[in-house]
């Protein structure tokens, strides 16, 4: 992956003048346009003009000491499953082609626009957010970063914002994670991705999949810039991040289902962290986790995935079902047989998980285990449809056991340079955002060593 800036060495170059907005826009653009690249897969609308008369003007106020932020200017890219005022909501599907144009912008792209970021498009993404690979047979799959050649999954569901983020196409990206769509793509192309609290960030003017689970997160290639565009998102204050040291650190690994059936890279680079991290300090203990068990039966029938977004969805699908991915409506339409009973004993269920796991894990900093069991698939590999079923439960399983509890979690990469990418994943109880950003910033570099 080239080496591109972060957002704190962009607001520097601006505030020095080194660069312009205009000539970040600019750049993006040319990359999202050359044909060499993943541009035309990665996004499905592009903002030239607009971008680019939003760069102006941020470079006016910047010009005038007025400039609402010091991050004003720097371009981003926002995941199709958001509402941007006066273009066609989609989530990645035709059956929404004929939509009226969104009448205002969704809460969270509302808060980017205010604190000076530049909006440079959507980005592509699996059709209404319903999988952790990335496949939009719509739109194209852009190719993740591992072996290009061969073609690779990007993840999901938030496939575009990671390409866009990977490839400099924008400086950051705004993606939803409901069972790991912004890990799981971070994760696969070695940058970070971060699941909130859910709590923190207004779902308002984006498509739901689960609105029990649906978290809004930001996609961005360090820790420190996840923290910045999280702040922007939860509407708090960007204070300064600092990093934890690794010594003295108490992090849990869970045995319990997240180390299962692991890919020998995964399981590898995995290790190999933890060995890093124990021999800079950490103290870290392997320990069951008894309750996961209780989420594969939780969710037998679709679970709240299912359920929710066949309500949302039951008339759009009886009229437009031909036009859905096959993968996409098969699986809400397991909601179709979830009955009231099932659903609530699914919200009680999950209330006792979140009691019982928090209790567990309250006397660690945090929970440490791999973001996903499987590396990138082949993109040829996942023709068949139980192949892809299987790829995909395996790059959900672990992202999926933070959504059930209401947790927190960042993905980081691990891998060493040169070797297919591999993400850990650092968890914690809901309400815990600022204790996990503060201890992935002390271990970023160490898990790579």
């Amino acid at each position: 992956m080239p080496d591109f800036p972060t957002l704190a060495s962009l607001a520097d170059d601006l505030e020095s003048g080194r660069t312009t907005a205009r000539k970040l826009v600019e750049a993006c653009i040319a990359r999202i346009a050359d044909p060499a690249g993943e541009g035309q897969r990665t996004f499905i609308h592009v903002d030239k003009d607009a971008a680019l008369a939003t760069a102006d003007a941020m470079d006016a106020l910047r010009k005038a000491k007025a400039a609402p932020s010091r991050y004003a200017g720097i371009p981003i890219s926002i995941k199709d499953l958001f509402d941007i005022k006066g273009q066609v909501t989609r989530a990645g599907s035709r059956a929404l082609d004929d939509s009226p144009p969104a009448e205002q912008d969704a809460a969270t792209v509302a808060r980017l626009r205010r604190a000076g970021f530049v909006v440079i498009g959507r980005t592509n993404m699996t059709e209404f957010a319903y999988s952790g690979i990335g496949i939009n047979p719509h739109y194209g799959t852009p190719k993740g970063a591992w072996n290009r050649a061969e073609g690779h999954v990007p993840g999901g569901s938030s496939s575009g914002a990671a390409v866009s983020v990977l490839d400099g196409m924008a400086h950051g990206a705004l993606g939803t994670d409901t069972g790991g769509s912004c890990r799981i793509p971070a994760a696969y192309n070695g940058i970070v991705g971060y699941k909130p609290t859910q709590r923190r960030v207004p779902l308002d003017g984006s498509v739901p999949l689960s609105f029990s689970l649906d978290s809004i997160g930001p996609l961005a290639r360090s820790v420190s810039c996840c923290a910045i565009l999280d702040a922007v998102l939860a509407n708090e204050p960007i204070v300064p991040l600092r990093p934890r040291p690794v010594k003295g650190m108490r992090l849990a690994v869970p045995t319990t289902i997240a180390l299962d059936d692991l890919d020998a890279e995964v399981s590898a680079t995995f290790e190999r962290a933890l060995k890093s991290l124990a021999d800079h300090g950490a103290i870290i203990e392997r320990i069951e986790i008894a309750e996961f068990h209780d989420i594969g039966p939780m969710n037998a029938k679709g679970g709240f995935a299912a359920s929710e977004s066949y309500a949302w969805h039951r008339y759009l699908i009886t009229a437009k079902g031909d036009v859905y991915d096959p993968r996409v409506s098969v699986r809400i339409m397991r909601g179709e047989a979830q009955s009231a009973a099932d659903y609530i004993d699914l919200l009680n269920e999950r209330r006792s998980l979140i009691a019982r796991v928090n209790s567990r894990i309250a006397p660690y900093d945090a929970l440490v285990l791999p973001t996903t069991a499987n590396t990138p698939p082949k993109i040829s590999d996942l023709a068949d449809d139980k192949a892809f079923t299987t790829q995909n439960l395996r790059a959900l399983r672990n992202c999926t056991l933070i959504n059930m509890i209401d947790g927190c979690a960042i993905s980081l990469p691990a891998h060493r340079e040169g070797d297919i990418p591999v993400g850990l994943m650092l968890a914690g109880a809901g309400g815990s955002d600022r204790r996990i950003f503060e201890l992935a910033a002390g271990m970023e570099a160490v898990i790579r060593v």
